[in-house]
């Protein structure tokens, strides 16, 4: 659920969320200040204490997050290279498989661009994914036929294993799609974050402090969650995983083949 919601609405209910936590922690510590003298202290211990544990888990939800969108954009790029070396290999083909096999590596690459602008695990990704298994069963065909057509050539055989190799790569790439932050520890930076911005708040009532920094502490702490989410969430957030290496390999499928037919 909390993937699949738009950004302006997650960024809103984390923010209302923390800062509602916050101003209900200082509601509550304004109330008591009178009458509740020992809870300073108490709140104050217990305060140090949540924000530490807080720290530690936004720091850890953060670096998961980094780590799989630093593998994300690894994988397009592994994909737009193997896709390359492969259309590269295929025009060294004999005819007619080169002829073939060239318009489905086009094909395929117009695929894989439209992974990046998909949710991961939707009927459309089903869709795309299922078009390009489509495409590499043909072009794993057409290889075969060109092996057998010349058993001791080499070019079918260094054809037929950058193939392998781009086949391989889309199981990495979908794989990362869908390899997201565990929702245990998602759910954990948010009641985590929330619990200790209320005890914040209720030491701020208690001491008498000024509204204004609780509110900008909510707002970064807010924040920080924001961008932990939008970084787990490769196609519908603000920080997508850039495509420019397979959009550079298919304007440059545009141009005429660098070798000619053989």
């Amino acid at each position: 659920m909390l993937f699949r919601l738009a950004s302006p609405v997650l960024m809103l209910g984390l923010l209302g969320l923390i800062a509602g936590s916050a101003l209900g922690g200082l509601f509550v510590g304004r109330s008591r200040r009178e009458h509740h003298h020992g809870l300073r202290e108490a709140s104050g211990v217990l305060q140090g204490a949540l924000l530490g544990f807080m720290g530690l888990i936004l720091a850890f939800g953060l670096s998961l997050a980094l780590g799989r969108y630093d593998d994300r954009r690894a994988a397009v790029v592994d994909d737009a290279n193997v896709i390359g070396t492969t259309y590269l290999r295929a025009q060294t083909l004999s005819e007619p498989m080169r002829s073939r096999s060239l318009p489905l590596l086009v094909t395929y690459t117009d695929v894989e661009l439209r992974l990046t602008d998909e949710v991961p695990e939707s009927d459309a990704t089903a869709q795309t994914i299922a078009q390009g298994s489509h495409l590499q069963r043909r072009l794993w065909a057409l290889a075969g036929q060109a092996v057998r057509s010349d058993p001791t050539a080499t070019a079918p055989r260094l054809y037929e294993d950058s193939l392998n190799a781009m086949i391989d790569q889309q199981t990495v790439r979908v794989a990362g799609l869908n390899n997201r932050v565990p929702t245990e520890v998602l759910l954990l930076e948010v009641l985590g974050s929330a619990i200790a911005m209320f005890l914040v708040g209720l030491h701020v009532g208690l001491l008498g402090r000024s509204l204004t920094p609780l509110l900008l502490a909510s707002g970064l702490v807010a924040f920080l969650l924001f961008v932990t989410f939008d970084l787990d969430r490769p196609t519908r957030g603000f920080i997508e995983v850039p495509d420019a290496s397979l959009a550079a390999l298919r304007a440059s499928m545009d141009a005429p083949p660098a070798l000619g037919p053989p």
